[in-house]
């Protein structure tokens, strides 16, 4: 088993990347385990945790990189500026963390919120993606 202890620079020229797939839990966390698509093993002690797609080992021409798994989500189509607004707060005020994509707040597929998105009469969708939350700086 390989130890990483921190992030590495990109390398650009030629290589094959193998990716090391977790979810969005593990990837918060700075110690923990995990195997690559070739069965190569890791393990994680990290000062900062490592985010989506990114390069932690390099050998023989090959990059590893974090791959972070779909999870299930709900999806609210963005109207005006004041319902965006009142989104987000309805959102933050449940201390949720969002994440905005051009036209799409996302948010973890939770039954508080789908509760409240079914009372305020709020359309959304349910899909698997992978997320990517900004917020309060803690998960739920």
């Amino acid at each position: 088993m390989d130890l990483i202890h921190a992030p590495i620079p990109r390398h650009d020229q030629g290589v094959l990347e193998v990716l090391l797939r977790a979810d969005r839990l593990t990837l918060a966390k700075r110690r923990w385990r995990g195997t690559a698509e070739d069965g190569r093993e890791f393990g994680f002690d990290l000062a900062e945790p490592l985010a989506d797609a990114t390069p932690f080992f390099y050998i023989d021409g090959t990059t590893y990189l974090i791959a972070q798994q779909p999870e299930p989500v709900m999806e609210l189509a963005l109207a005006s500026p004041a319902e965006s607004a009142r989104l987000g707060w309805l959102i933050g005020n449940l201390h949720f963390s969002l994440e905005t994509t051009g036209d799409v707040i996302r948010v973890a597929a939770d039954s508080a919120l789908r509760q409240m998105f079914l009372r305020e009469h709020i359309s959304f969708s349910e899909c698997s993606r992978v997320f990517h939350p900004y917020g309060h700086g803690h998960l739920h």
